[in-house]
């Protein structure tokens, strides 16, 4: 297909700043995702379930700011609500401020598990928080852990995160360089969705461990009956802290997140991505007496957890956050969103086996993904033994025709995607399913 002059400006635009960022930035890459040369590209705008490229080119968003977005990108309300504030400050450190009280409130009145809201500025930064309070409360330093899960990027995280075998029970290595050995021998690990393993390691272990912190849908894997409610019984009879890690599922699966969806009540649990409506926030939200461990009154006592941060309670974030959770407050939003994913993993699926491949889509609530496995993975090693490069060639096939999502890692829909992004998504890829087949 021939390029119009603009098109060829553009595209010629794109692959200097491409060429700019393998110069600038660590394999050319924002964080720890980098698009293979063929697919990648460089986003100037995001409207709706779509994103534009610098070439021109507009995409079906499934990334959606890694699930920040369930509103979509630049939402009216959303975008309202940051410049108004804009107009009005956008940072004032160490202040009480309006937006970051009025969405504490909120928060609060969402969140089963919430009593009190410490903020962060990030859903990494809320994980590790977290898991201060659950040692400082507990005088304990062990955390029990499950393999595959993450936990943001902090040290603690970092451990049997995507180790390439399975992991020597209760012991995990860390993925990253730079994790002091010591750290890591203060993380007991267990295999997802498997509760008589985690009883065992807490059997054992269970008086060193100040908390249990899980991902409650395990990236894309939804917890096996009776998995959570485990989980609550063996931290109670132990004396640790439960964390869910709520950074993705928290006000997607449900208004009160997978508490609410799975009916499951943890003692402290991380926010990010939706609760900053796409901007830099997070919180751990929980049981009072924990969350008061950091209280800048306790400074100097026993079973004080610093937190602090120059961007805690930013009014700019807050105030997009709040706008983001007025929104999807709104009758039935939930059940639309779950409902209309369901339809597409189904009409995907469906394309599966008209073409008889190996594959499946996994997923629940409003995320789904292929993986070339032949049973429905219920751990992170169910994951491992799939084709991994045969899928990361599938979702790189559906970026080339206008899909955009992670090679390998989940997506996510939003309140946003409607019929002709469904369509368009279903076409594009029983046109790859012809073509893998």
């Amino acid at each position: 297909m021939l390029l119009t002059p603009l098109e060829t400006v553009e595209a010629a635009r794109q692959s200097r700043h491409l060429d700019d960022a393998a110069r600038l930035l660590p394999g050319g890459a924002i964080g720890g995702y980098a698009l293979a040369d063929s697919v990648r590209f460089v986003a100037t705008e995001g409207h709706g379930p779509r994103l534009q490229d610098e070439a021109g080119r507009r995409y079906v968003d499934y990334v959606m700011g890694a699930g920040a977005l369930i509103l979509g990108h630049s939402h009216p309300a959303v975008t309202t609500a940051i410049v108004e504030q804009a107009m009005r400050g956008t940072h004032f450190f160490a202040s009480l401020n309006v937006p970051a009280i009025e969405l504490a409130a909120l928060a609060c009145s969402m969140i089963p598990c919430a009593q009190r809201l410490a903020f962060t500025t990030s859903g990494s930064e809320a994980t590790y928080y977290a898991l201060r309070m659950a040692r400082a409360y507990t005088g304990r330093e062990k955390i029990l852990k499950f393999e595959g899960s993450y936990h943001g990027n902090h040290d603690y995280s970092l451990v049997a995160t995507t180790p390439p075998n399975a992991s020597n029970y209760p012991s995990g290595r860390a993925d990253s360089g730079g994790v002091p050995a010591g750290i890591a021998e203060t993380v007991l690990v267990a295999p997802y969705n498997d509760a008589e393993a985690m009883r065992t390691i807490m059997r054992q272990h269970g008086r060193e461990v100040a908390a249990i912190i899980v991902e409650p849908i395990q990236r894309v894997i939804p917890p096996a009956p009776g998995f959570l409610e485990a989980l609550r019984v063996e931290a109670d009879r132990a004396g640790a802290i439960l964390i869910f890690d709520e950074v993705v599922t928290g006000f997607r699966l449900a208004i009160g997140g997978a508490q609410d969806y799975f009916g499951v009540r943890p003692d402290l649990a991380a926010y990010g991505k939706i609760i900053g409506g796409g901007l830099g926030t997070g919180a751990v939200a929980g049981r009072a007496d924990i969350i008061d461990c950091a209280s800048p009154a306790r400074k100097g006592q026993p079973g004080f957890a610093y937190v602090n941060g120059t961007l805690h309670g930013n009014p700019l974030a807050s105030a997009a956050g709040l706008a983001t959770l007025r929104a999807i407050q709104a009758p039935g939003f939930h059940a639309a969103l779950n409902d209309n994913t369901a339809i597409l993993r189904d009409e995907l699926s469906r394309c599966l086996r008209r073409y008889g491949l190996p594959a499946r889509i996994v997923g629940i609530a409003s995320m789904w993904q292929i993986l070339f496995c032949e049973r429905e993975p219920r751990n992170y090693v169910d994951v491992l033994n799939a084709d991994m490069p045969r899928t990361r060639a599938f979702d790189e096939a559906l970026i080339r025709a206008g899909i955009y999502v992670l090679p390998g890692v989940r997506r996510l829909t939003s309140g946003v995607h409607g019929p002709a992004e469904f369509e368009e998504t279903i076409a594009a890829f029983d046109q790859i399913c012809a073509q893998f087949a």
